[in-house]
């Protein structure tokens, strides 16, 4: 029975041709700032985003951490959402490594922070108030569905950090998915962005990997941070070789995955007892809930769903997130459907 894995993006192996970019992979010291692969994909990713210069991490969460400690001071205040990845999932980083203190703001159904809510947030000049110095954002975001923030979105939040003196950086892990899915280029919805991180290791489908793109001083900064957090890996032009061949081979094919995604849905929706929130995907996620009516836990049904050869991941006591990626084909949609039916 074949594994029809829908638990995440990052679940991708990396492709035949990345297999062989890494294996003829030309390599040097990236500490020193010698491995020509490396430099060949940060200036690669800068291009692509329109930025100065880039900094090939190991993770996104060391990317967004590293951004942070280079835009911040200890005591310093971040405004982000209170369902962004960087709060909910990077284990209180910039707090417990950078004594950056954060300041959560609801979250819209649509993944964006209400402009007013923004600037009701920044702190005044008073020696009481942590100092408001960033804003951080999500694109696409990923606990509100997968949902995308359009360019006239981010350009109003660049021009309110830019009005008060704040920097703004965006968490795109998957910046090239919203891209796709509006139908603009990248660098557009990273125009207003003072830093933006991606991942190279979700629908891009490389092994591992991210990048950090900014002015050339911001990333200067961002380097002695990476260093501060170990991510210095040496002969890492293996890994980097993968990064490029992903940043030129499988942006474009992103728009299959939100097709299957759609699809997805589709016949999730047909099924008595499943609730789609949203509806309609934009990118590659969906997000399912059970009904009253099903008399099973989410664990009970992901069990189940796995007994029939769908992995998936819980995202609460009775919702799932299933995440379509370059490994998913037509007939794995069909068969998650077909398990789902069965087993509620």
């Amino acid at each position: 029975m074949k594994i029809v894995d829908l638990r995440s993006d990052t679940v991708t192996k990396p492709t035949p041709a990345m297999r062989e970019a890494m294996y003829r992979a030309e390599v040097g010291d990236d500490v020193f700032g010698e491995d020509p692969t490396v430099n060949r994909l940060q200036e690669m990713a800068a291009e692509l985003l329109g930025k100065e210069a880039g900094l090939f991490v190991p993770t996104g969460t060391m990317g967004n951490l590293a951004s942070i400690l280079a835009h911040c001071q200890r005591g310093d205040e971040v405004i982000l959402g209170n369902q962004a990845h960087t709060f909910f999932f990077e284990a209180g980083g910039i707090s417990a490594l950078g004594g950056v203190h954060s300041y959560e703001v609801p979250n819209q159904p649509d993944g964006t922070l209400d402009l007013e809510a923004i600037r009701m947030a920044i702190r005044s000049d008073d020696a009481h108030f942590p100092t408001s110095r960033l804003i951080a954002l999500e694109n696409t975001h990923n606990r509100c569905g997968g949902v995308v923030l359009s360019v006239a979105y981010t350009q109003a939040v660049g021009e309110l950090a830019e009005e008060f003196g704040l920097k703004l950086h965006i968490d795109g892990a998957r910046i090239f998915n919203a891209a796709v899915a509006l139908g603009v280029p990248a660098r557009a919805l990273a125009a207003p962005a003072d830093s933006l991180t991606f991942c190279l290791s979700k629908g891009l489908s490389a092994p591992a990997g991210s990048v950090i793109v900014g002015d050339r001083d911001f990333i200067r900064r961002a380097h002695r941070a990476r260093k501060m957090l170990g991510g210095g890996m040496r002969q890492s032009g293996v890994l980097a070789a993968a990064g490029i061949v992903a940043l030129e081979t499988m942006v474009d094919r992103l728009a299959e995955d939100h097709a299957r995604a759609r699809k997805l849905a589709e016949g999730l929706g047909c099924i008595p007892g499943i609730e789609l929130n949203p509806a309609h995907p934009a990118t590659n996620m969906v997000f399912v809930g059970l009904s009253p009516a099903i008399g099973l836990s989410g664990a009970e049904a992901a069990a189940r769903l796995k007994n029939h050869g769908v992995l998936v991941s819980l995202a609460g006591a009775r919702r799932f997130r299933l995440v379509t990626h370059c490994w998913i084909e037509d007939v794995d949609i069909d068969q998650a459907i077909s398990a789902f039916s069965t087993v509620l």
